[in-house]
């Protein structure tokens, strides 16, 4: 795979390489918090699943501050104002029970999944964005399976753990891979 080697890229390569770290770790510690409350819909489950859209819009601000010089963070505030709608429509749904929970992090997963999967491809030059392209398709797919699931005679909050562990994996591979852009001159 080539990849840009201009000052602007390696510097942006090497801040997305930290947030991707960043964004991992965070990950595998949601899901192995969350995979011991997720036999139901208490208020420590509640809590975490609002603090992972949350979490999402935090990422999303750094990453557009960091990468502002080498392309347009316009698809990133889409992100963030998806993300915040996506937390408050957890709080809600919350007290609906596990249904209402499964739908709204259905939606709010394809429509997160579809901004990164066509920001991995802008990105595509930098190195390192296909696990960011491929993960977005597959948050699209997960996001409808969530929706799917709302209406099984018995949801499960497991699958939100399904979704963040890959998830963490493809941003530890990205991360990975953009330290080739990164330490280019």
């Amino acid at each position: 795979m080539t990849t840009l080697t201009a000052p602007g890229i390696s510097t942006t390569a090497s801040a997305l390489r930290r947030l991707y770290f960043v964004r991992f770790a965070f990950a595998i510690v949601w899901a192995l918090v969350m995979f011991t409350t997720a036999d139901h819909l208490g208020p420590l489950a509640r809590t975490l699943l609002v603090l992972y859209p949350l979490f999402d819009v935090a990422a999303a601000v750094v990453d557009a501050r960091a990468t502002r010089a080498t392309g347009s963070p316009a698809l990133l505030y889409v992100n963030v104002a998806v993300s915040l709608l996506a937390a408050a429509g957890l709080v809600f749904a919350g007290a609906d029970g596990i249904p209402a929970v499964l739908r709204v992090w259905g939606v709010w997963a394809v429509v997160a999944g579809l901004v990164q999967l066509i920001v991995g491809v802008t990105r595509r030059r930098m190195g390192g964005q296909w696990p960011m392209i491929i993960s977005g398709g597959i948050s699209v797919l997960a996001g409808g399976s969530f929706v799917a699931g709302a209406a099984a005679d018995d949801p499960v909050l497991t699958n939100a753990i399904g979704y963040a562990i890959p998830g963490a994996v493809f941003f530890l591979i990205s991360a990975i891979r953009l330290g080739r852009a990164a330490k280019a001159s």
